[in-house]
């Protein structure tokens, strides 16, 4: 759940490369107990003082959402990356707190659950009532300029399939208050037990797609048929496709390789509908069984091919979406940032293998947590958006 103004809201000049932008949701944490800290809206009016609406509350006061503005390529959405996230950094200092990109809370909470302000929030706990308990979680979502609607809902459609593979690359939320759940992203299971979330149903048009928003809503599955929770929608306010499936990366570097991976895959599945293909009618269930897999193993590992149903690992069906996407990627200079990404998941596995490796090390989730504050707010030097040394990686210290 996100409020505020979204990113890749700059219009493209007809036939230009479609801009992106890009969401991540952090937790606040105590630095000494390194437990999450109901303190957002302070965090939140502190940040604003530099960086205005791009740094908003969330669903849970433990909470804040960053947003960059609409970026044309990878180079500088990795520096309005860096820049957002320094900021929400620095704010949470001035506050006593640290910020930390982790699908789910690796430690426990200072405090009760304090829900945001947001009517929405609000209407939703209403609403949902207990099934809320427990949902706090942080994602990344990546917006693709794409203002037809009636396109945007059919490349839905041909991004589907593909939506299991992003949520086990980007797999970060192995722990819950101190326990190891035994899966990748533990955040993606938590999301499964609601109505109307995940993957979308195959629709034949964008009347199509309305009268099943209409339907749900109805139904009180759905909280507002404006506003899905689905994994890809056209954003209800804004002329964007957005892509919600993913868990916070803690790597600035890996965020921006999802992003330009996506962009490309919206690209390359607009151009077949504009062809008049309107993407595969993959079954439901199997979807489901793909995410519930991806869930579980993260990266490395195996996962359904929901297009095929067949049992692959993982980076066989990353080259297959490299290949996919191949000439979009070209198109627009993101192969080599594309390619890196999968690189370091090959070195070093997915964000909940390294958190996991980080607790090995010495048998203490402080040191899972430290790691991950460390990653979301430094970074790694010299990993600058245009692979040159970053001046400004280490934005929160000097």
């Amino acid at each position: 759940m996100t409020s505020g103004p979204c990113p890749a809201t700059a219009p493209a000049d007809r036939g230009a490369y479609p801009y992106l932008g890009v969401e991540e949701e952090f937790f606040l944490l105590d630095p000494g107990s390194r437990a999450v800290a109901s303190r957002g809206s302070r965090v939140v009016a502190r940040a604003r003082e530099t960086v205005g609406d791009r740094v908003s509350g969330e669903f849970d006061e433990c909470q804040v959402e960053t947003k960059t503005p609409p970026c044309r390529d990878g180079a500088g959405l990795y520096d309005e990356l860096v820049a957002v996230r320094g900021a929400a950094a620095a704010a949470a200092r001035a506050e006593g707190l640290r910020i930390c990109a982790s699908g789910t809370p690796v430690m426990g909470r200072d405090g009760p659950a304090i829900v945001g302000e947001h009517p929405r929030y609000r209407a939703g706990l209403a609403q949902f009532g207990t099934l809320l308990e427990g949902f706090t979680i942080c994602a990344a979502h990546v917006h693709v300029h794409l203002p037809d609607r009636e396109v945007a809902v059919l490349v839905g459609n041909h991004v589907r399939p593909w939506l299991p593979l992003l949520v086990a690359m980007s797999a970060n939320s192995p722990f819950l208050h101190g326990r190891d759940m035994g899966y990748a992203s533990w955040r993606t299971v938590i999301r499964g037990r609601f109505p109307a979330l995940g993957a979308p149903p195959y629709v034949q048009s964008l009347e199509h797609y309305e009268r099943l928003t209409a339907a749900l809503q109805e139904s009180e599955a759905m909280l507002d048929a404006n506003t899905p929770f689905w994994d890809v929608r056209p954003n209800p306010r804004l002329p964007t496709l957005e892509i919600r499936v993913m868990d916070v990366p803690a790597d600035v570097a890996d965020t921006v390789g999802l992003a330009v991976l996506i962009r490309a895959l919206v690209v390359t599945a607009g151009a077949r509908v504009r062809r008049g293909h309107h993407g595969p009618e993959t079954c439901g269930e199997l979807v489901r069984a793909a995410y519930w897999r991806a869930a579980r193993d993260g990266w490395p590992g195996k996962g359904v091919d929901a297009l095929t149903g067949r049992v692959l690992p993982s980076s066989v069906q990353a080259a297959r979406l490299v290949e996919h996407v191949r000439p979009a990627l070209e198109e627009h200079g993101d192969l080599d940032r594309a390619v890196g990404f999968l690189r370091r998941l090959a070195e070093r596995g997915c964000g909940a293998q390294r958190q996991r490796a980080s607790w090995r090390r010495r048998g203490h989730l402080a040191d899972v947590v430290d790691d991950l504050e460390r990653m979301t707010t430094y970074g790694r030097p010299g990993e600058a958006g245009g692979g040159r040394p970053s001046r400004r990686v280490d934005v929160t210290r000097g």
